[in-house]
């Protein structure tokens, strides 16, 4: 018989007995199944929280093997969706999942957040407009949002709140931008110090044409780490969390830590300068 006080233990002492009773009840938005929306799910569910709703219209295929939790030889071409949702069953049966196989789209952002405390992002790098979407809908309900971007060995991590500056004006997203212009308009917002780039030995497998980049492993367990604590902060409102424009970035092989406070976004002088510079070293192959 399941027991939820014991299963979840030895979360008391970073935790109180209270203070885990109210993250169970607390429903977190995953949108992406595969590499940090994986980890993601379980991290969270390991921590205690019981109920999800979780979005993907994707399967297991041979290349996720390197960096997916959900990823073996026994689950490929089977719906992402439907694995985690089986380990997550695994890990506490009385989850409570709300679950979108046909992942997330303007017409169903709506019900996909219904009710959600928290959302974290997990969308495919490359899938802007439909993450801009899903970000203002959240400032609009009050919800806040958090994006872990996995770089290199390290992790750049955003929080958005109704207080915070929004993802639309911290990134500079223009109606006219190009999908090319988004995503790296994307690219030097998350990363803003770069850490990740002077030990990319393989320049040519960061391929924006080919809608492709290299990944390791390590960078999706830290993104599901510090996701999650910023995640269990925002829930209990306790302890210091933060908010765009400033953020966070850790790089392991570098071992570097960065604050990162882009007060204008990426409005200002030096990101517009950033920005041009990507342009040259990701757009010339």
């Amino acid at each position: 018989m399941f027991d939820y006080t014991k299963a979840f233990s030895r979360n008391i002492g970073w935790l109180t007995a209270d203070e885990q009773q109210s993250i169970r009840a607390k429903r977190v938005a995953i949108a992406g199944a595969g590499g940090v929306g994986f980890e993601h799910a379980v991290t969270l569910a390991r921590l205690g929280i019981e109920k999800f709703s979780i979005s993907d219209f994707d399967i297991f295929e041979v290349h996720n093997l390197n960096r997916q939790a959900g990823a073996f030889l026994s689950t490929l071409e089977m719906p992402k969706i439907s694995v985690l949702e089986r380990v997550l069953k695994d890990i506490n049966p009385n989850c409570s999942i709300k679950v979108f196989p046909e992942g997330i789209n303007s017409t169903n952002i709506s019900e996909f957040l219904a009710d959600v405390d928290i959302y974290i992002d997990s969308l495919d790098f490359f899938v802007i407009d439909i993450r801009e979407q899903v970000f203002n809908h959240c400032r609009l309900q009050g919800i806040p949002a958090i994006t872990a971007a996995p770089l290199g060995m390290g992790t750049s991590v955003l929080c958005f709140t109704d207080s915070s500056m929004s993802f639309s004006n911290y990134f500079d997203i223009q109606k006219d931008d190009d999908d090319e212009s988004k995503c790296l308009k994307f690219l030097v917002g998350l990363s803003p110090k770069m850490l990740q780039r002077k030990y990319l030995v393989v320049p040519e497998a960061a391929n924006f044409n080919e809608k492709r980049g290299p990944s390791t492993p390590m960078a999706v367990k830290l993104c599901a780490g510090v996701a999650a604590t910023n995640a269990l902060k925002l829930l209990l409102k306790r302890g210091d969390v933060l908010i765009a424009p400033k953020g966070m970035h850790f790089d392991a092989y570098r071992n570097k830590f960065k604050v990162t406070h882009l007060r204008k976004g990426n409005k200002s002088f030096i990101q517009k300068l950033k920005l041009k510079v990507a342009r040259k070293l990701v757009l010339s192959k």
